[in-house]
Order: C-alpha cells, then sequence, then structure tokens
C-alpha cells in the first residue's frame, strides 16, 4: 500500500508564530484518495536541515508532501533542497518566468528581480502551475513522488487537487475508509482495557483514539483494494465494538451527545426543563443549539446565587444551611423544583464548584452534583473533574447530558 509522509517548512511555524492548517488540509485529503499519512515533519528554513527530513519522510513513505519555501526571498530554500535531495542543478524555464512576469503586469507592478529564482525548478521535475507566482514542483525519484507545494493555505489546496488525479494512479485501486464511534462515561485509559489487543498497531482495521472534553472517539481505519471492502471491514469492527463497549457508546462520526439525546426526547415525546448554577447556561445551550429545540426544551434557570435557588426553584433554605450549595440534597432539590414549575417530563440540575477559587478540603475544587428529575424517580450523583473552570463546566454538562440519555434508554 502506498503511504505518504507530510513536510511543513517554515521558522514561522517553528516559532509558533503561524498555526499549520496546511498539514492538516493534507492528512485529510490524502486520506480521501486512499493513502495514509504515515509521519509529518516541520523543519525550518534551512537546506541541509529539509533534505534530512526528506531523506527522513522517503525512508517510510511512498509519497511525500512539503509545503513551505517556495517564495522569492532569501529564507525559501526548499527548491535548492528538492535538487540537492535530488541530486540534480536547478534549471530556469523561461515560460515559468513568462507567467511570473504576466501576474505583474496584470497587477500593473515592476517585477522584482528576487523574483526569478521561482522560475528555477529540479532539472528532470515538473512544475505544478499556480495562481500565485510560486510554481510547485513534481519530481519522481526512486519509485517515490515528491511534491512542493506553497505554504499559502489557498494556493496550496488548490495545487493539491490539481495532482489528486496523478497520485489516484500513482497509489492505484487501494482504499481506506473510516469509521468514528463516539464514547462517554469512561477515560481512555479505561477503554483501551476493554478493546485489548484491538488497539494494538499494525492491524487492519487500525483503532486510533482521540479525546477532547472527556468525549472519546475511536477512529477506525480499514484499508483495502477497493472501498467495498474497506467499507465491510470498518462496519464488522464497529459492531464488534459496539458489542464490547456497549452503553459507553452514544453515537458515531459526528454525532453529539446533546444531538443525541434531543433526538431521544423528540422520538419519546418528553420535555426537558434545567437548572444550573456552576454551568451557568452551558447544559441550556448544549441542548438549544440542537434544531428542532422547542419540541422539547421549554424552561431554564441559572440559579447562581443561593437566593435565586431558594426564590425560583423553592430550594428550602434550611437544606443550604445544613449541606451547603454544592450537595447532593440541594442538587435534588433544585431538579426537583424546577420538574414541578415547569411540568416537564425530565429536569437536570447541576450545582458544583468550578474555581479556580471557592474550594475546601471537604469540597475541593471540581466537585459537581448532578440530578435527573422524572416521573417517578431521581438519580443523583456526585462527580469531581480535574483541571480548569472552563474543562470542569463542559465536562459536567456532558455528564448531565449521558446520565441522561441512560435514563431515555
Amino acid at each position: 500500500m502506498k503511504q505518504a509522509s507530510i513536510v511543513t517548512i517554515g521558522n514561522e511555524i517553528l516559532a509558533g508564530l503561524i498555526v499549520d492548517t496546511n498539514a492538516a488540509f493534507l492528512a485529510i485529503e490524502l486520506q480521501n484518495i486512499g493513502i495514509p499519512v504515515v509521519s509529518s515533519f516541520t523543519v525550518g528554513d534551512e537546506i541541509d536541515a529539509i533534505v534530512q527530513k526528506l531523506n527522513s519522510a522517503s525512508s517510510e513513505a511512498d509519497i511525500i508532501v512539503v509545503t513551505g519555501g517556495l517564495g522569492p526571498t532569501d529564507d525559501d530554500l526548499t527548491r535548492q533542497a528538492f535538487a540537492k535531495f535530488l541530486g540534480v542543478e536547478l534549471e530556469f524555464h523561461e515560460n515559468i518566468f513568462e507567467n511570473i512576469k504576466s501576474i505583474f503586469r496584470f497587477r500593473n507592478m515592476p517585477i522584482p528581480e528576487k523574483n526569478r529564482i521561482q522560475a528555477y525548478i529540479p532539472s528532470g521535475a515538473e512544475y505544478i502551475p499556480n495562481v500565485g507566482t510560486a510554481p510547485g514542483i513534481l519530481a519522481r525519484h526512486n519509485g517515490r513522488i515528491l511534491i512542493a507545494l506553497p505554504g499559502v493555505p489557498w494556493e496550496m489546496e488548490k495545487m493539491f487537487k490539481s495532482v489528486v488525479p496523478e497520485l489516484k494512479e500513482f497509489a492505484g485501486t487501494q482504499t481506506i475508509e473510516v469509521c468514528r464511534l463516539k464514547c462517554f462515561g469512561a477515560g481512555e485509559s479505561a477503554i483501551a482495557e476493554m478493546l485489548g489487543d484491538k488497539m494494538l498497531r499494525g492491524r487492519n482495521p487500525l483503532i486510533n483514539c482521540t479525546v477532547h472534553d472527556g468525549i472519546i472517539t475511536l477512529h477506525i481505519v480499514a484499508s483495502a483494494e477497493n472501498s467495498e471492502k474497506a467499507r465491510k471491514m470498518c462496519k464488522k469492527e464497529e459492531k464488534n465494538l459496539r458489542e464490547i463497549l456497549g452503553d459507553l457508546v452514544y453515537g458515531s462520526e459526528d454525532e453529539t451527545l446533546a444531538g443525541v439525546v434531543s433526538a431521544k426526547l423528540v422520538s419519546q415525546q418528553k420535555t426537558i426543563s434545567t437548572a444550573e448554577s456552576c454551568t451557568g447556561g452551558l447544559l441550556s445551550k448544549m441542548l438549544i443549539d440542537i434544531p428542532g429545540a422547542s419540541n422539547y426544551f421549554t424552561y431554564g434557570w441559572i440559579t447562581y446565587s443561593n437566593e435565586a435557588k431558594i426564590t425560583q426553584l423553592g430550594v428550602q433554605t434550611v437544606l443550604i444551611e445544613q449541606y451547603g450549595a454544592v450537595s447532593e440534597q440541594v442538587a435534588k432539590a433544585m431538579a426537583q423544583g424546577a420538574r414541578k414549575k415547569a411540568g416537564t417530563d425530565f429536569a437536570i440540575a447541576i450545582t458544583g464548584i468550578a474555581g479556580p477559587t471557592g474550594g475546601t478540603e471537604q469540597k475541593p475544587v471540581g466537585l459537581v452534583y448532578i440530578c435527573v428529575d422524572y416521573d417517578g424517580g431521581c438519580d443523583t450523583k456526585q462527580y469531581i473533574f480535574n483541571f480548569e473552570r472552563q474543562f470542569i463546566r463542559i465536562r459536567a454538562a456532558h455528564t448531565a447530558l449521558n446520565m441522561l440519555r441512560l435514563r431515555l434508554g
């Protein structure tokens, strides 16, 4: 199977002055045409350093895509590095230079002498036309394809798409299919233990794992000689993972917890109200962000102060005085008060300490109580979330949604 490596060039990227979006774009586009990316390098504007990374990339990939360093200034050294790696000289192309000059004529500007360097490409290589002044480079070397593209994202994206047919031909009929499973309710290491050798490297399908705001995404990557076979491999593995993980799987592809919960509420013709303290309306926002929220969402309270909990939700003063605002008892009273006042089928209440101050030894920052109240029962749970304020709030809102998801069945 043909594989690719990406090399991004530029001191400004190494210094953190520019975020490398080019590598992300290329990785996605290459995967979409059935070519997996096995490595990615970032290197500064030095010829020998670039050559070194080209050697590293060529040791593990059949296709090497480079971005950046094709401009006219002294720090644009990709073409020189390409020539040195290929063992050839740079060669001037009059037709390329005429195209560059036409761009300056169109802009009604004189052409600086420095732009002449952009008409040089390694001997034996092909140039890739560009709407800007920096042509790309395509070279074949020792059974590999090397491509150099400019660093300007919109130019790079347009030029890459122009070489896709050649890359497809080079890669043959190989295909990659990717399925995604979304999980919540266990940590990354716990899920890895449950999956065992399914996450070993070198498998096909390969299982990759990413984490964001407590949500675990399992990427099932299947490689095969055609898309039908790869898709079947993906779906078979997805079924196996669902059987192993059970209720930890809440959805697939781009589904969100809020989207899954809203669909369940609509299908079961149930309504929801919310009472939030530390999350400050974040839970309500997640629910209302889903189109058609008026079908299930009726009321939401942000009762940040003790007075608001008492006056708006009917929480008894004695409960707050005896147990504190952040307690199982108050979370339960908030949820019950909200459901009674709103007349909904479900109500969710969240109270906690998001920090960075306000915590004690008995009630540390990150302590959160969540309650789901419904006809015939009341589920209240205590959690302690780590990290900073925003993560605690997001994690609490996601956990509340997950509690409701499990209750809805």
